[in-house]
């Protein structure tokens, strides 16, 4: 068996792999590989129709906007991927996030390099609590449920919640509010959490009007997929101080650098997609795609099928 993996993953799954299948980075090797494991790899109709022998593409990871799932379909591949390998790590990080903007901790670092204080506690540096607060979800998935659980236990949160995936009574044993539109989580909540996969239903899902419907003091973090959230409506929102703060782990070109002019705002921090780059995610993710794959290469089931 042979097999293409041309990015970093844990050593382990490496190793792990290396066990039943020959791993090769050359694309121009691509007729001859059963398998691909992919993490931001484009794989799309035209390479799965030039590798002939293709079975299974493995996503190293949750988001699978990278490979069109349709063709494999049609071509007879099986798509796996690691749905709840990284829960853990993109909650822990969006809330990382979530206390940063509330208490301007990015925003106080680079004013302290930069000797822009003289005396401690500045105005301007003034935060907000997080607790007793409301926390709105626009995506219910299974990220969305443990920084659910975290925040209710550790600060005592509301928790309402949009997913049009989601029926009120799975939305009610989650002990979240379920809501019928973007907009009512927008207008009510303080703390806006988007985690949504990028498709055609959610692209600029938060965008245009929706971007005055926030609270004054409302923060807005997408640890998610970029293009979900407008940017430039975004920017706008943040400069005009319609929105107090944001932070995005993901953007529509990643990695973030100075030519998005998010980066040049006070009010906002970036970080490039790290929500998942924990030592324990990426084993676990590692080790789950790599299974699944020789799982499907043997003529096994595997456990986390897309199609």
């Amino acid at each position: 068996m042979k097999v293409f993996l041309n990015e970093f993953i844990h050593p382990a799954a490496v190793k792990r792999l290396s066990e039943f299948a020959t791993i090769t980075e050359d694309l121009t090797d691509i007729k001859s590989v059963d398998a691909i494991i992919l993490r931001t790899l484009k794989v799309d109709r035209k390479l799965m129709e030039t590798a002939v022998n293709l079975k299974v593409i493995g996503k190293h990871g949750v988001g699978v906007n990278t490979i069109d799932v349709e063709a494999a379909k049609e071509l007879g591949i099986k798509v796996v991927y690691t749905p709840t390998a990284n829960t853990n790590s993109v909650a822990e990080l969006t809330l990382a996030l979530i206390m940063d903007i509330a208490r301007n901790i990015t925003m106080a670092d680079r004013k302290s390099r930069d000797n822009q204080f003289d005396k401690i506690a500045p105005p301007e540096l003034s935060g907000t609590e997080i607790t007793g607060k409301t926390l709105g979800l626009i995506g219910m998935g299974n990220i969305a449920q443990r920084l659910s659980i975290i925040m209710k236990s550790g600060f005592g949160v509301k928790v309402i919640g949009y997913d049009p995936y989601v029926n009120h009574e799975k939305a009610k044993q989650l002990s979240i509010s379920k809501k019928e539109t973007v907009g009512e989580i927008i207008k009510e909540a303080d703390i806006v959490n988007i985690s949504v996969p990028l498709n055609k239903s959610t692209e600029n899902l938060v965008s245009g009007e929706l971007f005055n419907m926030f609270k004054k003091d409302a923060i807005l973090v997408n640890a998610a997929r970029g293009g979900v959230v407008n940017e430039d409506d975004l920017y706008n929102a943040l400069r005009n101080k319609t929105l107090r703060a944001a932070a995005c782990d993901a953007f529509v070109v990643e990695p973030p650098t100075n030519e998005n002019k998010l980066l040049s705002l006070d009010n906002f921090v970036a970080t490039p997609h790290i929500g998942a780059n924990t030592i324990e995610a990426l084993l676990r993710m590692g080790m789950d795609v790599v299974e699944d794959v020789k799982l499907v290469l043997h003529g096994n089931k595997a456990i986390n099928e897309i199609c």
